[in-house]
């Protein structure tokens, strides 16, 4: 019976909306729910515990199930996975780990067929020092002599025949930038791991080789591609080959810490923008010889918001269609409304302003879940938000059911700080979740994974799994796909704790979201001269779908509450 409920629900928000034609067009990757996988995590197919393309394939109808338009992949290329496929040794090549390309041309043929678009990751910066590319490069043979970023290194001072890394630049993960390199007799620059050398975008030879990558995927069939780890593509280099050492930020007292140093050599240089702009006319120049949708470039960048408007665009050029929007990863379990207003005002003030677009992250395979993050009781609210707010929202796989972070230990495979967040996917309530057929997981199960998952929660009509549907639907509405014309939207906190979004057709249709981010009741007045019907509600809410509500007086809500309510021009 639960089923039905939610079956009716979805169907009335879809029959009752008014027509969209009319309205401003709007290209899908605006208005997108995308949607990431995590391939290791998804599911397995082969029972070796560790997810693959086969799995993802077999799971589509789920994505199409919850409303998904588009799924990026985590990586999936060859690499002898030091960094999890993020040190790729063959761009072009599937790792055996995940299948083969005839898997993956199977995955692309059965997305298409059921409308979800793939994404894949496309890991720019740096290769595995495994790649082909690069051991040529060691040996300087013909076109791969200056493919990565080499150096002499300085001479130290107390012994000439000691070289000394060119620059006191930290990687992110710790350490010198700079790694000495026997075979070769210099240094080589890695941002990231030292098994992780940096490309040499300066060579229009490196930038061709990684134009063909974009295009090989592309001719498989692929709608875009999400840039890793834009920020630090590019370094300053002084005019006579040498690297300035960066200032002191701080931050940090221990000297081997990324954050000891302010990163103003190795971050955000402009000739990164250029580059975006690059690849954004390569993938316009394909659309327009081999036509059908919009390919796509979403760009992760850490940077400023300024910083990502120049990387969407300057007026003149196109960038990335999606600088990735990670303002409210930075909230807490004690955030509160007038937060949630603070962060999306610190991105809506410079990038809606300036390009009318919007996207909404809060989860990846490197930060903790919401669960942890913010509590349980908040996943749905988060949820809400972000696919209430304007533009595309970003989702991690399993925060539609609310999975939370599952304690690790190092393991044969796997050791890394951030395992907790990428552990599989809980499908039912049976042994390893549903994952794999398999005796054992590459990373544990979750110990409440028979409350939390997907066929438990498909019954449950306020589940967050079912209210994620609902608001995928919503999406469909003419009032969610105005958001570009004025009076589309608005947001505001009308209490301290007490987070108001509307999106409207003005006079047609309107929906109104009210979501209580705080632990007391709430009490809000006069929002509107109008009467309103409830359309979604959370699990802290004690109305029901089709309830009425008279906006011109009081409204209770509980704590944690959050509501959809719709307005329809009779």
């Amino acid at each position: 019976m639960k089923t039905r409920v939610v079956g009716f629900t979805l169907a009335f928000l879809l029959l009752a909306t008014v027509a969209v034609e009319a309205l401003i067009k709007v290209d899908w990757w605006e208005n997108a729910s995308l949607y990431q996988i995590y391939p290791r995590s998804f599911q397995d197919s082969d029972g070796d515990g560790v997810g693959d393309l086969k799995g993802i394939t077999s799971r589509l109808e789920y994505l199409r199930e919850i409303g998904i338009t588009a799924t990026w992949l985590s990586p999936v290329f060859e690499s002898p996975m030091s960094d999890f496929g993020y040190d790729i040794s063959n761009f072009t090549r599937i790792d055996p780990i995940f299948g083969t390309l005839e898997d993956f041309d199977a995955m692309i043929a059965k997305a298409k067929q059921l409308g979800v678009k793939i994404i894949l990751d496309f890991v720019p910066n740096h290769s595995s020092d495994e790649c082909e590319w690069f051991q040529k490069s060691i040996r300087r043979e013909e076109g791969f002599e200056d493919f990565y970023v080499w150096h002499d290194g300085k001479v130290d001072p107390e012994d000439s025949s000691k070289r000394l890394p060119p620059s006191n630049w930290v990687s992110v993960f710790g350490g010198s930038q700079w790694t000495w390199n026997d075979q070769r007799q210099q240094f080589y620059l890695h941002q990231f791991q030292d098994k992780q050398p940096d490309l040499n975008f300066s060579n229009p030879l490196v930038r061709e080789h990684m134009l063909g990558v974009l295009e090989y995927w592309l001719d498989r069939g692929v709608d875009g591609f999400r840039i890793d780890a834009v920020p630090h593509i590019f370094e300053k280099r002084n005019e006579d080959g040498s690297y300035p050492d960066e200032p002191i930020s701080g931050w940090s007292s221990d000297p081997n810490s990324y954050d000891y140093h302010d990163h103003i050599y190795t971050k955000d240089q402009y000739p990164t923008v250029e580059l975006l702009y690059e690849w954004r006319e390569f993938l316009d120049g394909y659309q327009a010889q081999h036509g059908g949708d919009t390919r796509i470039l979403l760009a992760e960048a850490y940077s400023s918001v300024e910083t990502l408007s120049l990387y969407f665009g300057n007026g003149t050029h196109s960038g990335a269609h999606l600088p990735m929007n990670f303002n409210l990863m930075y909230l807490n379990g004690f955030s509160t409304a007038q937060d949630v207003v603070n962060s999306a005002n610190y991105w809506m003030e410079t990038m809606w302003k300036n390009h009318q677009t919007a996207n909404w992250v809060v989860g990846n395979h490197d930060n903790g879940r919401v669960a942890d993050r913010m509590g349980r009781h908040k996943v749905d609210l988060l949820n809400i938000i972000v696919n209430t707010m304007p533009g595309a929202s970003v989702t991690y796989y399993g925060e539609e059911i609310a999975m939370a972070n599952v304690p690790t230990e190092c393991t044969a495979i796997s050791c890394d700080d951030r395992d907790p967040e990428r552990t599989p996917m809980q499908w039912e309530p049976v042994p390893n979740a549903g994952f794999t057929s398999g005796p054992s997981t590459w990373l544990p199960i979750a110990t409440d994974y028979e409350t939390y998952n997907v066929q438990t929660e498909r019954m449950v009509a306020r589940s967050s799994l079912n209210i994620f549907k609902g608001l995928q639907q919503l999406k469909y509405t003419a009032a969610f796909r105005n958001f570009k014309a004025e009076g589309g939207f608005s947001y505001r906190a009308v209490t301290q704790q007490v987070l108001q979004i509307i999106r409207a057709v003005p006079n047609r249709e309107e929906y109104m979201i009210l979501v209580n981010m705080g632990n007391q009741m709430e009490l809000v007045e006069n929002l509107s001269s109008r009467t309103y019907t409830y359309v979604l509600v959370s699990p802290h809410s004690p109305h029901n779908i089709g309830d009425k509500a008279n906006l011109s007086g009081r409204i209770y809500l509980m704590p944690y509450e959050a509501v959809v309510l719709r307005w329809l021009e009779r």
